[in-house]
């Protein structure tokens, strides 16, 4: 009776990503139509932080916490060349964050140090396991460990601002560990869109539809650096506007000279761009609000979470989890379906108060239902993927 939940166990931590990515699932399929029903009725979970303190920070160092750990601890051992990790200290760090979690979801009941110190401990477990291979191969992608770092701060800076009972400062902690997860998208995403996109046109014989210039890239990794600063020096600013709207244009372009049109046939690669386009839209949706404070470009904040993070957090997971378990690259009909209905979340949050003229509990709702059932959807069909064998018997 015991072997079969035993070997998923064993297959859950045989591989980085498979924990981490079906935490990082039902974190979203969860955390989200709580925080909606919480909104809606008025009804606490038990936490005593501020409930959108809460749902900012749950989203943030919960679900997109879990999600680049999972990306991270599949792609070290690829740039680095050595051993993947697995066993015990994949364990520990889903230990660490459900037992985060549950802290932070029953609030009331602990005191706040334990909380603080029990949250901060999962992202400098991560950047232990990550950063001995990184230093020790001289990868070039080891400056990473020293942005995760930096994104461990913000995270440390919240607390200390929930314990002194200022919540400004909390969630300006929060905005800028979203810039700082942004700058990773730019700079990962700036890789992987590509890529992918020239292996999945090439056998199509679109051979150099797919351009990658450095200009471009530097100055788009530059302008998420500017931004992530213009939000900690100038947060809200027209300042901020201005570096937010020029860094629009850069991401548009970079995006274009990716031939985004010719992946219409492939979601698993459309997806991509589609996740990549949030980011231009998001950051020239700020630049509208903090320059006129146009109504349509109220929610830029969740064009740039749910349209550029979420979406592409779950393009990377349904398609790093079929290579890494030896199947084909080809996404199940109903991940097809969820990819559209994020992207109808991030339509209804961001542009469903003004262009759709709904009131806002019912745009809350009919958000969090879309992005509820997308994820839900994608637990249903990779949470057997993530705790079963690789297709091709390999080991991982």
């Amino acid at each position: 009776m015991c072997r079969v939940p035993s070997m998923m166990r064993s297959n859950l931590f045989a591989y980085g990503f498979r924990s981490s990515f079906l935490l990082a699932g039902i974190a979203a399929m969860l955390l989200v139509p709580m925080w909606a029903f919480s909104y809606v009725t008025g009804i606490s979970f038990g936490s005593s932080w501020p409930p959108t303190l809460w749902h900012a920070h749950e989203m943030l160092f919960g679900f997109i916490a879990s999600a680049m750990a999972g990306f991270l601890l599949t792609a070290v051992p690829s740039w680095t060349g050595e051993k993947g990790f697995a066993g015990r200290p994949l364990v520990i760090l889903a230990g660490l964050w459900i037992a985060a979690r549950i802290l932070i979801a029953s609030s009331s009941l602990w005191p706040a140090l334990l909380i603080a110190a029990v949250d901060l401990a999962f992202l400098p477990a991560l950047g232990i396991l990550v950063a001995w291979p990184l230093l020790r191969s001289r990868s070039r992608n080891t400056p990473l460990a020293a942005v995760l770092g930096l994104f461990w701060l913000t995270n440390l800076i919240f607390h200390v601002a929930l314990i002194r009972d200022n919540p400004p400062l909390a969630l300006h902690a929060l905005h800028v560990g979203i810039d700082i997860v942004l700058v990773l998208v730019t700079v990962i995403g700036g890789r992987i869109v590509p890529s992918f996109t020239s292996a999945a046109l090439r056998p199509l014989g679109l051979v150099n539809a797919v351009h990658n210039r450095p200009a471009l890239t530097r100055l788009a990794i530059a302008g998420m650096i500017a931004v992530t600063l213009s939000d900690v020096f100038w947060p809200d600013s027209r300042i901020a506007g201005t570096i937010a709207g020029a860094t629009a244009i850069v991401q548009a372009a970079r995006l274009l000279q990716w031939a985004p049109w010719r992946t219409l046939r492939q979601p698993i690669v459309w997806v991509l761009h589609l996740s990549y386009a949030w980011l231009p839209v998001g950051l020239a949706l700020k630049a509208v609000a903090l320059w006129s404070g146009a109504a349509f470009a109220a929610f830029w904040l969740h064009a740039l979470t749910i349209g550029a993070l979420a979406t592409m957090i779950l393009a990377v997971m349904t398609r790093a989890s079929l290579g890494h378990t030896g199947r084909a690259l080809i996404v199940d009909p109903l991940i097809t379906l969820a990819y559209l209905l994020l992207t109808a979340a991030a339509l209804m949050r961001v542009f469903g108060l003004a262009a759709f003229r709904l009131n806002y509990p019912v745009v809350i709702i009919c958000s969090a239902l879309f992005w509820t059932v997308a994820f839900a959807l994608f637990v249903a069909v990779y949470a057997p993927i993530l705790w079963g064998p690789r297709a091709d018997g390999k080991v991982g």
